[in-house]
């Protein structure tokens, strides 16, 4: 049974830095794209960055860009997600996604097959 489990969430002031990770466990995803996804409050699930299987790629929505930064371990099955700078806007539910294979495209909710359950994130003002 494929499981993507989240970790690293919680409530941090505004300014201030967590770490997501996501480990994969019932198969393996080094040859598959991976993204974090999240959705705040009253708004639909949002792409938040991707990583393509290599980690060589990475993309980013612009609310997001310089502030995250995407990464993977393939030799762990996990991937990270390094949030700098965190706004109270960027308090939602994250979650972690993984592809079946590289798919030439990694922005849409539907390029991705497994998700985890999520991990609250909570910025404080």
């Amino acid at each position: 049974q494929v499981q993507l489990v989240e970790s690293g969430g919680g409530l941090v002031q505004a300014g201030g830095s967590l770490r997501l990770s996501c480990a994969a466990s019932g198969r393996t995803f080094s040859g598959s794209n991976m993204a974090w996804f999240r959705r705040a409050p009253g708004k639909e699930r949002e792409f938040v960055a991707a990583i393509t299987w290599s980690g060589g790629s990475t993309y980013y929505a612009d609310s997001v860009k310089g502030r995250f930064t995407i990464s993977r371990d393939n030799a762990k099955n996990t991937q990270y997600l390094q949030m700098n700078s965190l706004k109270p806007e960027d308090t939602a539910v994250y979650y972690c996604a993984a592809a079946l294979f590289s798919l030439p495209t990694l922005l849409r909710r539907d390029d991705y097959a497994y998700w985890g359950q999520g991990t609250q994130v909570t910025v404080s003002s």
